[in-house]
């Protein structure tokens, strides 16, 4: 089954170019060019979403945060300059990457195929079962307390599944930041603890506890 790209930007031209680019690539294709129309859209669930930053009305970062209330599919924004500060708002927004106007085609069509790509292997894990009621599903990328879903954003996820997965293992932010957000990503490992402290705000609202041990000094690993 083809995967389904949902393109959103306010410029006309930018659509069409990108609908016609992964058409031709044998994508499924949903575009809109609003922050609400992309909310609609969202309903199609989409495999991947490429981002306008600049948008009047719901920027680029407002939109993200939105989404990522109920999506963990990769988000990409498109940008025509980026500043470290944005980047760590737009990360921390929920964002996986940037890509910056003009861009080349080939780059894009590189970049979109690879975050699909390492999706493709995070689905290939099985469910877990932790003591008090927690349930992680890898392969459906869900966490359930007593069967009820726990709505962790895309990188809270992330975050979760690597320490959950070694969990005798102490990651210091560094480490996290390059397993979660890529080696080659331009951002601040700062943001790490941000999504740890929301993390840990929502396993607490859902009757997990805080799972997640800090090693002062060290960094953060998964509480047996």
């Amino acid at each position: 089954m083809a995967y389904r790209i949902l393109v959103v930007d306010d410029e006309e031209d930018i659509l069409a170019l990108l609908r016609d680019l992964f058409t031709m690539k044998g994508y499924q294709v949903l575009t809109a060019a609003t922050g609400e129309q992309a909310l609609e859209q969202c309903s199609k669930a989409p495999d991947l979403i490429l981002l306008d930053v600049n948008m009047p009305g719901m920027d680029g970062f407002t939109l993200c945060k939105k989404i990522r209330d109920f999506l963990s599919c990769p988000i990409l924004f498109l940008t025509a300059r980026v500043e470290d500060a944005d980047k760590l708002k737009g990360f921390s927004a929920g964002g996986d990457d940037y890509i910056l106007k003009p861009f080349s085609t080939a780059e894009l069509l590189a970049r979109v195929g690879a975050h699909l790509r390492r999706e493709e292997r995070r689905q290939g894990s099985s469910r877990l079962k932790f003591d008090g009621g927690l349930t992680i599903d890898y392969g459906q990328r869900q966490a359930f307390q007593d069967g009820e879903v726990i709505h962790l954003a895309k990188k809270e996820f992330d975050i979760v599944e690597l320490l959950s997965m070694h969990p005798s293992q102490v990651f210091d932010r560094e480490r996290i930041y390059e397993s979660v957000w890529g080696w080659d990503s331009d951002g601040d490992s700062a943001v790490v603890a941000e999504h740890i402290r929301r993390i840990r705000t929502k396993l607490t609202a859902a009757g997990c506890g805080d799972r997640i041990e800090t090693i002062w000094g060290v960094g953060y690993k998964w509480r047996k």
